[in-house]
């Protein structure tokens, strides 16, 4: 399957709608629907999107799971009891539902970037802040990327 990639800035109308890239909603409309389940991202303040197919295989590992375990449970409320099922209209523009907004801090601009599989969507601000490198240790950055790479994660 084609992936989701590229970043994108937008606008959020009134209404709390903002456009799914042109390249996006084309590997939407040939390959899935024209549906995406948003959900809040587990730990930054952003929102996942993806193809219900998608959605779907995920909540199938999802569920695979241990219910038992702490974190678990926290994925479970802060994700998969956030998902909400979008369509794209005609204009391509998808309506994000207020409590999603309000959770990932959405109001004026966005970034929508493509992240293979599935699709974020970004404060402007905080994605900038996300990506200031003074926030890493980027040497630790480099080696733990130069193992996974290896395939000799820790």
């Amino acid at each position: 399957m084609p992936g989701f990639y590229g970043k994108h800035y937008y606008t959020l109308d009134s209404k709390g709608r903002t456009l799914i890239p042109p390249p996006f909603k084309e590997i939407l409309s040939t390959n899935y629907s024209l549906k995406l389940i948003f959900v809040n991202e587990v730990f930054d303040s952003c929102l996942c999107a993806y193809p219900v197919d998608e959605w779907n295989k995920h909540l199938d590992e999802v569920k695979r799971w241990p219910e038992t375990l702490k974190e678990v449970r926290y994925y479970m409320l802060r994700v998969v009891g956030s998902a909400v099922e979008c369509e794209i209209d005609k204009q391509g523009r998808v309506l994000i539902p207020s409590a999603l907004r309000d959770d990932a801090g959405l109001n004026g601009e966005v970034v929508v970037i493509g992240q293979g599989h599935i699709i974020q969507v970004w404060d402007r601000k905080k994605f900038e802040e996300a990506l200031d490198p003074a926030k890493i240790d980027e040497e630790a950055c480099r080696e733990r990327i130069a193992k996974l790479q290896t395939n000799k994660w820790e």
